[in-house]
């Protein structure tokens, strides 16, 4: 923890468990704890997985924050945590009642990828399935974690296929509760591209022109393709992710405002407080005091 109070954002890699098959792991809630702190991590600090997690919930209520939302999640819900955001749980964490499946970005077929839409933009609120959605959910997570702790009845290969086409139908389960995707086509996978490098390089450059010329489209066509799948154009994505990870490194980190500056690729502290505040109605010093105050979250 930073001598300003705020603890540092970890990454954090997928480590597969002794026995467990390459790829993908199905951990009881109530157990995710002790398994985070073998691995030598702590679940109520915050956390940013390179790996996908997906959280159902049983009986008992379960409160986790994604990127600066709070979220308690209901009996019956579920949560889809993707690689890169930062997650910190509660400590109601060790008496939580369901099943957290993690699994790594290339242990699932591309048809399931295609299908369940698993490319950005991502979905950010809990699910909350009924009827006869919510029993066909249950039953495949049921079926998901019998085949996962059978791993010693089928040839390991064999097993390996089982638990990799049954997350698939809990994926493509879920895009059904989710609703329709955007289609496939051009438009898509112009985003795609884009979403990418932004990722990549939004600490290097937030000029659109320089997106466009990297990538061999023009300004109009990142745009174009930006505001059919988002809603917003090319320029305001990129500074909304900027200033994600701006908020990110405020947060969760004890790094000077100058120096979140510095990592975001503003040649000057000044600037980058006026591309805060124009976005956000506030200071970065503001922002960092009052989410200081809120840090009890993950004390309760």
């Amino acid at each position: 923890m930073g001598k300003n109070g705020h603890p540092a954002v970890r990454d954090l890699d997928y480590t597969a468990a002794v026995g467990a098959p390459t790829g993908v792991e199905v951990v009881e809630l109530a157990g995710l704890y002790e398994r985070s702190r073998r691995h030598g991590n702590d679940p109520y600090t915050a956390l940013r997985p390179a790996f996908h997690q997906l959280i159902a919930v049983r009986r008992r209520p379960l409160r986790v924050a994604v990127d600066f939302v709070e979220h308690e999640l209901p009996p019956g819900s579920w949560l889809w945590i993707r690689p890169g955001q930062v997650q910190r749980f509660s400590r109601d964490l060790v008496t939580a009642d369901g099943v957290i499946v993690l699994f790594q970005a290339g242990f699932l077929p591309p048809a399931t990828v295609a299908a369940a839409h698993l490319d950005p933009p991502y979905e950010q609120q809990p699910l909350m399935p009924a009827g006869e959605q919510a029993r066909g959910l249950r039953r495949a997570l049921d079926h998901l974690v019998y085949e996962y702790d059978a791993m010693a009845s089928l040839p390991l290969d064999s097993h390996i296929e089982v638990v990799r086409h049954l997350v698939s139908v809990l994926l493509l389960r879920l895009a059904a509760v989710r609703g329709a995707a955007p289609p496939p086509g051009p438009v898509s996978e112009v985003f795609r591209r884009f979403h990418d490098a932004v990722e990549r390089d939004h600490a290097v450059t937030r000029r659109v022109e320089d997106y466009a010329a990297a990538l061999g489209y023009s300004p109009r066509t990142l745009s174009r393709a930006t505001r059919a799948v988002t809603g917003a154009g090319a320029k305001r994505f990129v500074d909304e992710r900027v200033l994600l990870e701006a908020k990110r490194l405020l947060q969760h980190s004890s790094l000077p405002a100058k120096e979140v500056a510095g990592r975001l690729g503003f040649a000057d502290a000044s600037d980058f407080t006026k591309f805060f505040r124009l976005r956000t109605g506030t200071t970065p010093a503001a922002f960092r005091a009052r989410a200081l105050g809120q840090a009890s979250f993950g004390s309760v």
